[in-house]
């Protein structure tokens, strides 16, 4: 019965996305599904397909389709003018350093908020996001908030666990196996492959060869499977980006795409036009609409944080690669008005709460705002970043990665001034093939290759 609840929830999820794309979903089409919901346990995969397809043929909001395209060259064309940066040519120890630092940012990030990333999530019996209460639930009880460690698995009594217990505070001794970490690793191995001109396929292989399949989720996995569907019927040639990232692929707006900006970012320093070129090809074949601009919009912010350190002018920089009516860019000015609003990032993140209460913890533009947010308040310090990242909530690893990778390329791995990245011991582990030991310099020192390849 796994496959079957399986197949539930694609339908469950897809009634939703299909709502955000502005169908108008016959009521009776409700029905059937929601008939077919009630007799879940009697499942059978066949029932779930004549009501898949109908929802898949429904007509899109045009409107909202035009200035919401997946293809680049429309997303260029919609896209704001980007403001004029300072040209980079930097000696080969600053490139290091910066890239060192911008690895370390992300580790530090991720580690922090890995243990908590489950709790993050929840809702309440009410259907309300509860995750942050739940995360300073339990870090008061250990006399930890305002956050400012690595978080604690201290017995206080209460019988509260946490999973990753190698990122405890207590145990912390380098980056342990996480799949936010995966993707800017496996990134680069396919630009060391392949240059500037690799495709979303040779990225698709470089997944396949490196990252253990068990890992992946929602839209990657949903993406591979199609993939993998044409390549065993002998039908690779047939498996385009739009069926990989649409066929049976209701999670193709979520987070997973903004979370692997990091590469190309690195690869394109100081070029955030290229960097958002690259994540394109990358998210295209998984994702579509926001889920690939907010890919674009965090690597074009990356790579220009090399450059700049102004946030509001990064921001500019990120909203210039990508539609500037698209929802994502609609709810980034909104953030920004909370952010100049609020005194704190509480108030901020209460009103992200209150206006997108709807919208599923793991998709990209509420997490993408969080990070906006994490960066507002943590004023250019990399541990308040991640940590005003991590008591947000919502998706607690991967925001804090993302707000930490900003803050590390800005500063690089001398300036970091960091009480958590030195207790990473410059060290990733991770369960996948070529990474399974290995240094955040070496990483930076293979990334400063691939930039002096790129720029050639």
């Amino acid at each position: 019965m796994a496959g079957a609840t399986s197949t539930l929830h694609l339908l469950k999820e897809e009634f939703i996305q299909r709502s955000d794309e502005g169908c108008l979903i016959p009521p009776a089409l409700r029905r059937q599904f929601e008939a077919l919901d009630q007799k879940a346990n009697r499942w059978d995969t066949a029932l779930a397909d004549p009501i898949y397809d109908a929802l898949m043929r429904l007509p899109e909001d045009r409107a909202l389709a035009d200035r919401e395209p997946n293809d680049l060259a429309a997303i260029r064309a919609l896209a704001p003018a980007a403001p004029p940066l300072p040209a980079w040519s930097p000696d080969d120890a600053t490139l290091l350093d910066r890239l060192h630092g911008a690895w370390l940012g992300r580790a530090t990030g991720c580690a922090l908020g890995k243990p908590v990333e489950n709790r993050a999530l929840q809702r309440d019996a009410a259907g309300r996001l509860d995750g942050r209460r739940r995360v300073r639930d339990y870090l008061e009880k250990r006399g930890d908030w305002p956050l400012a460690d690595f978080i604690s698995n201290r017995d206080v009594g209460d019988g509260d666990k946490i999973p990753a217990f190698r990122s405890y505070r207590e145990n912390i001794a380098f980056m342990e196996s996480d799949d936010d970490m995966f993707y800017t690793a496996v990134g680069l191995v396919a630009l060391e492959n392949h240059g500037r001109d690799l495709t979303w396929m040779q990225i698709a292989r470089a997944w396949l060869r490196h990252i253990p399949i068990a890992s992946l989720c929602t839209a990657e996995i949903n993406a591979v499977t199609n993939l993998l569907s044409r390549s065993a019927a002998a039908k690779e040639g047939d498996a385009t980006p739009e069926w990989c990232r649409r066929h049976r692929n209701p999670y193709r707006e979520w987070i997973g795409a903004q979370i692997r900006a990091d590469a190309w970012a690195y690869a394109a320093a100081g070029d955030p036009a290229l960097a958002a070129e690259l994540a394109w090809r990358d998210a295209s074949w998984t994702h579509e609409r926001n889920g690939i601009y907010g890919a674009m919009f965090f690597a074009a912010m990356i790579a220009a944080a090399f450059v700049e350190t102004d946030l509001g002018r990064l921001i500019d920089v990120g909203l210039a690669h990508i539609p500037a009516d698209c929802r994502l860019a609609r709810w980034v000015r909104r953030c920004r008005e909370w952010c100049a609003a609020s005194p704190d990032w509480e108030g901020a993140m209460q009103r992200l709460e209150d206006e997108l209460n709807e919208m599923h913890a793991v998709h990209t533009i509420n997490n993408a705002l969080v990070v906006l947010i994490a960066l507002h308040y943590g004023r250019g310090r990399l541990d308040d970043t991640v940590c005003i990242a991590t008591m947000c909530a919502l998706d607690t690893d991967c925001n804090a990665a993302t707000a930490g990778s900003v803050v590390g390329a800005m500063l690089g791995r001398a300036a970091l001034g960091s009480r958590l990245a030195p207790r990473l011991n410059d060290r990733a582990r991770l369960d996948m093939i070529g990474f399974h030991d290995v240094s955040f310099a070496e990483l930076a020192a293979r990334h400063a290759a691939v930039w002096h390849t790129l720029r050639a």
